[in-house]
């Protein structure tokens, strides 16, 4: 137990933490709970608070070991069962949380707030029992794009938005990114036209994707855009739109967050139809059926289109490549590198990548692992995936004849981050990443000789729409 002085100075700290977490600084609140929890490590707020900004910077592994050794402090306490439900829910475990949830019930039987989450976690669980049991008895069946036809669908009268030609040009392309730009719907019917020609592309592209990078050219990489259509658009205004000349990469989690997601996607749909060559896309943990269900890609293309649509999009998004490779030197993913150390690429090439990815295994790792700064690896502090020291991404580069590894998935203040002694970079594309955290974005443009310059830009104005405006119930749960 602390003496009196080390408790004042413990809660002084915590306090510290709080108005930092207010402010949305979560590495330095993180710090201050850190050195709150060495001075007292036997107060049960303390963990719950640290599991709380834990959450706040997606580290959902890490929030749930906090809010359980707060529980073995005290279990009575109900915060954290809040705490470790709503990482829970984060993860997609919702029987995990009706768990927690159920506790909280008994310890708070006439909260309005606990019976509210109970209610929302429970139907979440049923939802997932009902829609396992249909895909059973149906089994695969036809696929949604197999059954769109677009001559089919109405063009009315009244529609005075882009009606792009097929096939689609640039400057179809560019009106249709500013009839998005002005909050206006594309129709239906040109929607439909562009991803289902998307599919057609992405459908015969290999897992891992070899990019050349010609002498005298260059190639841009972006990492993620999560909804921040405004962004995507200064990005392209500031670095140039995409053209044979112009090449990007765009490395996965285009969607769930920001509350433009569709508009995000379906314009980069738009050039990857255009430039099939020349605009790549990698996937991220975010174009997961399970991600867009709580984070709201799933609300919003329900709310401007139909179910029906979200369907499409989640059959395309199990065709997008996991891996691209430029100039036989770089290797870029959306997430990081593996459990075992003995993967090369021809095991990622061998990846069955056309479905929803398993909770564990190359594919799970690949969209969601994290580097480290200590040697060897480590639990995830996401709960999915692994944390990868210096010495392993060291080791598989040269075990694969490569220079550099680049992946994304991570908030970075500057935009970007460069690790492992020079030969891992994490780009991230979305400054003032939910309208809270005040990082800049970055790209990486790489030349012919695979050396790269990192480009920063700052946030612009968007509609006042907030972030997760469509994460529908999920809102609720504190993430």
């Amino acid at each position: 137990m602390a003496d009196d002085d080390t408790a004042a100075r413990a809660e002084a700290v915590k306090n510290e933490g709080n108005e930092l977490f207010k402010g949305a600084h979560f590495a330095d609140a993180l710090d201050k709970y850190n050195q709150a929890i060495d001075l007292n490590p036997e107060i049960p707020t303390y963990y719950c608070n640290r599991a709380f900004c834990h959450t706040r910077m997606e580290n959902h592994g890490l929030a749930i070991e906090d809010a359980g050794v707060a529980l073995e402090l005290d279990k009575m306490f109900a915060k954290g069962y809040y705490r470790r439900a709503a990482s829970y829910m984060a993860m997609g475990k919702y029987k995990k949380a009706l768990t927690d949830y159920k506790s909280l019930k008994q310890l708070k039987p006439n909260d309005k707030d606990v019976s509210n989450k109970f209610k929302a976690c429970d139907k979440e669980v049923k939802r997932e029992a009902f829609e396992k049991a249909i895909h059973t008895e149906e089994g695969p069946g036809q696929s949604i794009a197999e059954q769109i036809d677009v001559d089919t669908i109405k063009l009315e009268e009244s529609y005075d938005g882009p009606t792009p030609s097929c096939p689609l040009t640039h400057d179809d392309a560019l009106r249709i990114a500013q009839h998005l730009k002005e909050q206006k719907t594309l129709h239906k019917k040109f929607a439909y036209q562009i991803l289902l020609e998307a599919k057609a592309i992405l459908t015969e592209l290999p897992t891992l994707v070899d990019v050349p990078v010609p002498e005298g050219s260059h190639i841009n990489v972006c990492g993620d855009t999560h909804g921040q259509f405004y962004d995507l658009l200064n990005i392209f205004e500031t670095f140039g739109y995409p053209s044979e000349s112009n090449p990007y990469l765009f490395n996965g989690d285009f969607v769930d967050r920001g509350s433009f997601s569709l508009e995000v996607v379906l314009l980069l749909f738009c050039f990857k139809v255009v430039y099939p060559n020349h605009l790549h896309l990698s996937r991220g943990n975010h174009e997961t059926l399970n991600m867009n269900k709580i984070y709201g890609f799933e609300g919003e293309v329900k709310h401007k289109y139909d179910q029906r649509m979200f369907q499409l999009f989640t059959e395309i998004f199990h065709c997008l490549p996991l891996c691209h490779v430029l100039g036989n030197k770089v290797i870029i993913m959306h997430g990081g590198l593996f459990s075992r150390d003995d993967v090369t690429l021809a095991d990622v090439r061998k990846i069955d990548r056309k479905r929803e990815p398993p909770d564990e295994g190359l594919m799970s790792e690949l969209l969601w692992s994290d580097p480290q700064p200590m040697p060897g690896r480590l639990p995830s502090k996401r709960g999915v995936g692994l944390s990868f020291g210096p010495d392993v991404t060291a080791d598989f580069l040269q075990r694969n004849g490569l220079k550099l590894l680049v992946r994304s998935h991570e908030v970075k203040d500057a935009g970007y981050e460069v690790e492992a002694n020079g030969k891992l970079v994490t780009v991230f594309s979305a400054p003032n990443y939910c309208d809270q955290m005040g990082n800049k974005g970055a790209l990486l443009c790489f030349d012919s000789n695979l050396d790269y310059v990192a480009k920063q830009f700052e946030a612009v104005p968007h509609p006042p729409v907030r972030a997760m405006a469509y994460a529908g119930g999920m809102g609720m749960f504190g993430f």
